[in-house]
């Protein structure tokens, strides 16, 4: 279930200059809401259009490497070294959570807690009914139905389950040893759906289904989700003060390549699955406008998008953070040697 948005008015002429052309990106459906809701406003406001592909982190790499697109977007990080192999340079919008959501009669959001061990099992296909000791012992005061569990999970290349999948290796043995953590893996058990969107409509129309999606999907579709354990020993619940909570003591100016991940962080309010997503842009740009237009567009993100960011439960970056990123871009992506944009 890939979407692909175009926002914004027909380019138009301004004092005799016509407008760059549409920005084209590609990739993560974590932020899509947040990009969509941006580009309506700067639409509006420069008559720049964006030509969106939310068509899952690992399309987007490939759509930036192959140079089909102006920008990818991921969930997932490259390292450093594939960055420099790529000739890609990389930098975060916004954070988020990746929350477990479930399919259960009357159950409000929170109520039910697991642990990341439990949440491996229930993934590996080990536990297979919600009343499993397991569960129920995490869950005293809750009247579990005896159901079968049906897994969600996405067939698409995916940040959301890199992190996801990263989570559970690092707390989960026998699923780091089995299946390990990447943007795709081979799934022991469940049904697979394509995006965010996919595996939401999944757990929506399967009772006794348990999946993970992007915070902002559970909320709008009304999902319950699960309260999970955190490095702390605290089970607490998904919202934006707790992945504010998890990012706190993110180091960026120490990250290489703006590498770095937010997973089991320390605090007693941290939510355990939280990350940075990311956009991908070529080093050397064969069309300079267009990487300019890019960046111009991320530039007044970063200075006017945080209220909307919010609102969506999505946690803007540090002033401090994006002042350092907007004075790499002048470095770090060029065209005959030169900057394509220079934030002011």
């Amino acid at each position: 279930m890939f979407k692909k948005f175009v926002i914004g008015a027909a380019a138009v002429a301004v004092g005799g200059a016509a407008i760059a052309a549409d920005i084209s990106g590609a990739g993560a459906t974590f932020p899509a809401p947040i990009y969509a809701r941006w580009a309506e406003i700067y639409s509006q406001q420069a008559g720049q259009r964006l030509n969106y592909q939310a068509i899952g982190s690992g399309g987007g790499i490939k759509q930036i490497k192959a140079k089909t697109v102006d920008f990818g977007a991921s969930d997932k990080p490259l390292k450093p070294a594939e960055l420099q192999a790529a000739g890609l340079y990389q930098f975060p919008t916004v954070v988020g959570g990746v929350v477990p959501v479930v399919n259960f009669n009357g159950l409000r959001a929170g109520r039910l807690r697991l642990t990341g061990q439990v949440l491996g099992d229930i993934f590996l296909g080990k536990i297979r009914r919600w009343n499993d000791p397991a569960i129920t012992k995490l869950n005293p005061e809750l009247k579990i139905p005896g159901a079968a569990i049906t897994v969600v999970h996405r067939s698409d290349g995916s940040g959301t389950s890199f992190l996801f999948t990263s989570y559970l290796a690092m707390k989960n043995a026998e699923w780091a040893k089995k299946v390990g953590a990447s943007d795709a893996v081979e799934w022991p058990t469940g049904l697979g759906g394509k995006g965010n969107d996919g595996v939401t409509a999944f757990v929506k129309q399967t009772a006794g289904s348990i999946g993970y999606v992007e915070y902002a999907y559970a909320k709008q579709n009304k999902l319950p989700y699960v309260s999970v354990q955190n490095k702390a020993g605290k089970f607490v619940a998904a919202d934006a003060a707790n992945f504010a909570a998890a990012a706190a003591g993110a180091r960026w100016a120490s990250a290489p390549g703006n590498y770095l991940l937010l997973l089991d962080q320390p605090g007693a309010q941290a939510w355990p699955i939280t990350g940075a997503t990311f956009i991908l842009l070529q080093r050397n740009q064969a069309n300079a406008a267009n990487g300019a237009a890019v960046l111009k567009f991320f530039d007044w993100a970063y200075k006017n998008g945080d209220a909307e960011a919010a609102k969506l439960d999505f946690v803007p970056l540090p002033a401090a953070v994006k002042a350092a990123i907007r004075r790499q871009w002048a470095t770090n992506v060029t065209s005959g040697g030169k900057p394509v944009y220079v934030s002011r």
